[in-house]
C-alpha cells in the first residue's frame, strides 16, 4: 500500500476529555453519567467543516488502557482534549482530571501526535499544561478556534506562531507564552449543528441509567453563560455573557432525543434556565407544538420562579429545579454578590411545590464570615422549606473570582479537589473539614427522611449525627477564621445579555 493511500486512512482529529466516572467515588455511587455535551459539539462542527473525526468517551471508557488503543485504531493527525465545559464536574478542576489529560498528552506524543486542550483548568494552569507539552490551550468558546487551528495544522502545516483569537501556546525558540485572547461566545448558536452524538455510546449511558435508576437520561442546553457576579463562581470559558438558542430549536432537539434516541429524562445542563420569562412561556409552546414533552431537570434562581414561568415549565416537562440557595443567611448572601434574598428561595419553593415540580438546592457552607448563627439559618431554611433534595459543598476558591483574590495567599500546595466527594477546605474557614463532612451528612439525611415517615431508627439516627455536629462545632472551630466585610445591597453589576430577548 502507498504512502500516500495509508495517510487517508488516518482520522484528522481524536477528540476526548479527561473526567472519567469511575475515578469518583461520589459519581460511581450516583451511577449518572452523561455525555461529554461540549466535545460533542466541537466534534460535530469540525465534521461538518470536512474533517474526519472521531471521540474517545473517557467518562465511561478506561482511560489507561482505553485511549492508547483509540490512537492506534484512528491513528490521528491530531488530538484535542476538549473538556465538556457544560458538565458542572468539568467546571470543577479536579486534580485527577488534570493526571488524566498529562498521561493522553504523553500517550500522543510516544506515538507521535500533537495534542491541544480546551478547559477551565487549562485556561487557569496555562503554563502547567504548555510545559507538560501540549501544543495550544484553548481560551474562551472553542469550536471557531478548534476550525481556524484545523485548518491552520492540518491543511497549512503551520504548527506555531498562529495568529488565531482564542489560543495560548509557547514562542519560539524562547519559551515564552503567546497569548492571543479568549475567543468571545457566538452570538448566534442556532448555526451550530447539534451535538454528534452519534460518536458516543449512548445506548451504554441508556443501559446504565435503567440498571440504576429505571430510565434513560441525556443531557442538552437551551443557553450558553451566566450574566450574573457571584463572587466565587469561576467562568473561564464564556465570562458574564449569556446567548439562548431559539426555543424551537431546543424543543426540536428534545423531539430528536425523545423518538430518534428514546431517551425517558432529560438534563439541561445550562448555567441558568429561564433566564428570559418570555422565552420560557415560546419554549413551552414550541415543546407542545412538537409533542416533544419529557421530564426534564433543570438549574435556575430562585428570583426567576415567577408564576407564569413555572407554568411554563409544567408545561414543557419540568420536573425538578435546581436552585442556588447557597445559604439561609441574608448577610453571607450579600457577601456572596449573589443578588438574591432568601425570602426568595421560600417563594419559589412554594411555588414549585403547588405546581408538583421537585426544588431541590445547592448549599454552599464555609464563606468567609460565616459563623455558626448563619449556619443555624441555613438549617432553618431547609427545615421551613422541606426541599426535595440538596447538595451540600463547601466554598471552593477558584483562579479568576473575587473569592479567590480574597484568600488566595492562605492556600497552600493542595489548590484543586481531586474528585467531586473531595470537600477539603483549603482556606481558613471558620471549622476545618471534619466539622463540614458532619453538617453535610446530617443535613443530608434530614432531608431524605422528608419524603417519609421517620421511623425510630431515622430519628435515633438523626439525633446521633446533629450531635456529632455539634460536637465538632466546638472541636474543629479555626483560630483566626477568614472575616469578610458584609456587602449590604447584595445586588453586584448588573448581568449581559445577549441573543433571543433580555431578562424581564
Amino acid at each position: 500500500m502507498m504512502a500516500a493511500e495509508i495517510d487517508r486512512e488516518r482520522t484528522d482529529v481524536l477528540f476526548t476529555h479527561s473526567y472519567h466516572l469511575y475515578y469518583d467515588r461520589k459519581q460511581v455511587q450516583r451511577q449518572q453519567p452523561y455525555p461529554p455535551l461540549g466535545t460533542l459539539y466541537a466534534a460535530g462542527l469540525a465534521r461538518e467543516a470536512g474533517y474526519s473525526v472521531a471521540l474517545f468517551d473517557t467518562m465511561i471508557d478506561d482511560p489507561e488502557h482505553g485511549f492508547e488503543e483509540a490512537l492506534t485504531r484512528y491513528r490521528p493527525r491530531l488530538v484535542i482534549i476538549c473538556e465538556d465545559s457544560f458538565n458542572f464536574l468539568s467546571k470543577m478542576c479536579l486534580s485527577r482530571m488534570r493526571d488524566v489529560s498529562f498521561n493522553m498528552q504523553r500517550q500522543a506524543s510516544a506515538a507521535g501526535i500533537p495534542s491541544v486542550v480546551h478547559g477551565s483548568d487549562s485556561s487557569d494552569h496555562l503554563q502547567a499544561y504548555l510545559s507538560h507539552g501540549f501544543l495550544a490551550v484553548l481560551l474562551g468558546e472553542c469550536e471557531i478556534t478548534i476550525l481556524e487551528l484545523l485548518q491552520a495544522v492540518l491543511r497549512d502545516g503551520l504548527t506555531s506562531d498562529w495568529n488565531i483569537t482564542g489560543l495560548a501556546y509557547l514562542s519560539k525558540p524562547d519559551g515564552q507564552i503567546i497569548s492571543t485572547g479568549p475567543r468571545r461566545s457566538s452570538m448566534e448558536l442556532d448555526q451550530y449543528p447539534l451535538p454528534a452524538r452519534d460518536l458516543a455510546s449512548i445506548h451504554r449511558y441508556s443501559s446504565i441509567w435503567r440498571e440504576h435508576h429505571g430510565r434513560a437520561s441525556t443531557n442538552l442546553v437551551a443557553s450558553r453563560g451566566c450574566p450574573f457576579h457571584c463572587n466565587w463562581c469561576a467562568k473561564p470559558i464564556y465570562g458574564n455573557r449569556f446567548v439562548l438558542r431559539s426555543a424551537d430549536s431546543v424543543a426540536a432537539e428534545m423531539q430528536i432525543l425523545k423518538y430518534d434516541y428514546s431517551v425517558e429524562h432529560l438534563w439541561f445542563a445550562d448555567d441558568i434556565f429561564a433566564l428570559n420569562r418570555h422565552w420560557v412561556q415560546d419554549f413551552a409552546d414550541a415543546v407542545e407544538r412538537r409533542d416533544a414533552a419529557l421530564p426534564f431537570k433543570i438549574q435556575s434562581r430562585a428570583d426567576l420562579m415567577t408564576s407564569e414561568t413555572v407554568l411554563a415549565l409544567k408545561r414543557a416537562g419540568c420536573e425538578e429545579v435546581w436552585m442556588g440557595a447557597e445559604s439561609g443567611s441574608q448577610a453571607i448572601l450579600n457577601a456572596m454578590d449573589k443578588g438574591l434574598s432568601v425570602d426568595s428561595i421560600r417563594e419559589a419553593r412554594a411555588r414549585l411545590k403547588e405546581a408538583g415540580i421537585r426544588a431541590a438546592f445547592f448549599l454552599q457552607f464555609g464563606y468567609p464570615g460565616e459563623t455558626l448563627a448563619e449556619i443555624e439559618e441555613t438549617i432553618a431554611l431547609v427545615r421551613t422549606t422541606q426541599p426535595d433534595d440538596i447538595g451540600v459543598s463547601v466554598s471552593y476558591p477558584l483562579p479568576g473570582t473575587v473569592f479567590y483574590q480574597r484568600v488566595r495567599e492562605q492556600l497552600g500546595a493542595k489548590r484543586n479537589w481531586v474528585d467531586s466527594d473531595d470537600l477539603t477546605v483549603m482556606f481558613r474557614a471558620a471549622y476545618t473539614d471534619e466539622f463540614y463532612r458532619s453538617l453535610r451528612n446530617a443535613l443530608h439525611h434530614e432531608v431524605e427522611q422528608y419524603a417519609r415517615p421517620a421511623d425510630r431508627q431515622d430519628r435515633s439516627r438523626s439525633a446521633y449525627l446533629w450531635s456529632e455536629v455539634y460536637r465538632l462545632e466546638r472541636r474543629c472551630r479555626n483560630a483566626v477564621p477568614t472575616q469578610l466585610p458584609v456587602l449590604q445591597s447584595g445586588m453586584g453589576e448588573e448581568p449581559i445579555l445577549y441573543g433571543i430577548g433580555i431578562c424581564e
